[in-house]
């Protein structure tokens, strides 16, 4: 018997409060959020505090000293800011050796590692917008690592998986292979050097003295300038590896006003094109006019127009963009009204592109099917609403599998540089100081004067496609946020993959079982490669959201249950 709508409208219960709300992609982070801001903290605050934990209680696909790209919605401002928490290839980088050793893609290994971010973001956005200090936000993270948490089920099934590729160094082998065995569902996980690294930055920071500010730079001293910084550089001297003292103690992370568009009243807001953020904002764009609405949730025809529009914005994505330090993205051009509408005329409504179609660039080179296996599926997410309206969003990633755990920290420095290309002629190509074209990208929408809502995922190359059917969910639908994230999804892979080794499959569209056999026929008629996820899948991303009625104050949130998302609030 099914209950009635009013008693259940989605798997898990709709949270709604008024004070403040945490959402995030492993339920611990979320209490850790919590408990900061039940502590006073507001949005910055609780929301470093889940990411840091996340890298403890996610290693397996969150890094520590990996990459957090941030969004940051200012109340009393009413400004959006984002911190590009994005690394740098160090300066020893040789383009020509992995154009001629690696010209496919870069390798596993050491060679990979660039520059650690995540410490930087986290402490800057404390330091311009928190109230807190380091030690306050990273103490649950330092408790779960030193004294350990019940492992769960996503992470024993992926360090099973991965179990030879930590295997290959003996510090990440101690960790994730204790005893020759990799850790079962509810085993007491522990971290205990990493949970020291994380510890010598805040006992750092105590030890300053002075101000708040003074204490948050003795903290990010200790990691890019102090004994964490001398054995990454010695570690990666030692073995082959290119990152150097001089490269940590002067990275510095971006802090920018975000890109937006608006679509039919709602303000959609993203980092750079150092990410792939802004093509969030060009889908939404294709999209505008289509009325989605009225060709009803997950049809043939609403699937097929999203698709085809993910389609045209990823072209745009591959041809341009990169990190605006070392490349033309033209941004203004791409996120234009008339180009959307140039753009979104080329969208059959019968009938799908076989391929992935042609980029703005009229000469831009096409690129070649390669039926790889897909994979790499890292990443988490976390998003706050505090009660003054601040908002936090945050996509933290990088795996530890692929490189090597530096003995005594308990973490591997970001191996972002899996997102770099060796030819010299991709926008994303490998030079010294230049940053990966990143695929974490966290993003806010406000439509002004009735609500405002943070949302992102994990899921490589998925992140974009799912983000976009969870706000025309709520947006189109007029889903509450968890019914929005629980819905059944699809996505695209009919494009390069943004990670190493890049498979392209031609017209591949994957859904989740939910959806129906007749739809999926019905697509295929259209051109479409149909493959079929189960029911639930958890690589069709893992949405989290928060949704504030600016009217009201209500909050709502959203918390995906394909992985071990949850929220918390009140």
């Amino acid at each position: 018997m099914q209950p009635p709508a009013s008693f259940m409208d989605a798997y898990r219960p709709s949270l709604r409060g008024r004070r403040h709300m945490t959402s995030a992609g492993h339920y611990l982070a979320a209490q850790a959020s919590f408990q900061v801001m039940e502590a006073g903290g507001n949005a910055i605050d609780g929301g470093v505090a889940a990411g840091i934990a996340l890298g403890v209680v996610q290693s397996e696909l969150v890094g520590v000293a990996g990459v957090a790209p941030i969004i940051i919605y200012l109340a009393e401002e009413d400004r959006v800011v984002t911190i590009s928490g994005l690394g740098i290839w160090p300066a020893a980088t040789d383009p020509e050796f992995f154009a001629r050793e690696y010209p496919d893609a870069v390798p596993e290994g050491i060679l990979r590692c660039i520059v650690p971010a995540a410490p930087a973001a986290w402490i800057k956005a404390l330091e311009l917008y928190g109230s807190m200090t380091f030690g306050e936000v990273a103490a649950a993270a330092i408790r779960l690592a030193r004294d350990g948490f019940a492992m769960y089920a996503l992470m024993a099934e992926l360090l099973g998986e991965k179990a030879e590729k930590y295997a290959r160094w003996p510090a990440s082998a101690e960790i994730y292979i204790p005893g020759g065995k990799t850790p079962q569902v509810g085993d007491n996980f522990r971290q205990e050097d990493l949970g020291r690294s994380l510890q010598y930055m805040a006992d750092c920071e105590a030890a300053a003295g002075g101000d708040r500010k003074a204490g948050l730079q003795a903290a990010r001293d200790a990691f890019y300038k102090g004994d964490i910084a001398e054995k990454i550089s010695a570690y990666h001297q030692a073995n082959g590896g290119l990152i150097r003292m001089a490269d940590l103690a002067g990275f510095e992370v971006e802090v920018e006003d975000a890109l937006s568009v608006n679509v039919a009243g709602t303000d959609v807001y993203s980092c750079g094109p150092w990410c792939q953020g802004p093509m969030l904002l060009q889908i939404m764009q294709l999209l505008e006019g289509q009325n989605i609405a009225a060709m009803g949730h997950n049809s043939a025809a609403h699937i097929h127009h999203v698709t085809e529009a993910v389609k045209l914005a990823v072209a745009d994505r591959e041809r341009w963009y990169g990190d605006p330090r070392f490349v033309d993205v033209p941004m203004d051009r791409l996120l234009s009204d008339d180009y959307a509408a140039q753009r979104r005329a080329m969208i059959d409504p019968d009938r799908a592109w076989p391929e992935m179609p042609p980029s703005g660039d009229p000469d831009a080179a096409r690129p070649v099917a390669s039926p790889t296996p897909l994979t790499a599926m890292d990443t988490s997410y976390t998003c706050v609403i505090d009660a003054k309206g601040n908002i936090f969003s945050a996509t933290p990633s990088d795996t530890s599998s692929d490189g090597p755990v530096i003995p005594g920290l308990g973490f591997v420095p970001s191996s972002r540089g899996s997102q770099s290309r060796p030819n010299p002629q991709h926008p994303s190509s490998i030079e010294p100081g230049k940053r990966p074209r990143l695929t974490p990208n966290p993003a806010i929408a406000i439509r002004p004067g009735e609500w405002a809502l943070p949302l992102g995922t994990p899921g490589a190359d998925v992140q974009c496609q799912a983000m976009a059917q969870t706000l025309l969910n709520i947006d189109a639908f007029g889903m509450n946020p968890q019914m929005a994230v629980e819905a059944p999804r699809f996505a695209s892979y009919s494009f390069p993959q943004s990670f190493a080794p890049h498979a392209y499959h031609p017209g591949l569209l994957k859904m989740e079982a939910r959806i129906g056999q007749d739809v999926g026929a019905q697509l295929t008629e259209m051109g479409h490669k149909i493959e079929w996820w189960g029911d639930w899948s958890w690589m069709a991303g893992s949405m989290c959201t928060i949704r504030q009625d600016l009217k009201t104050g209500l909050l709502e949130s959203g918390a995906d249950p394909r992985r071990a998302g949850y929220a918390l609030g009140w």
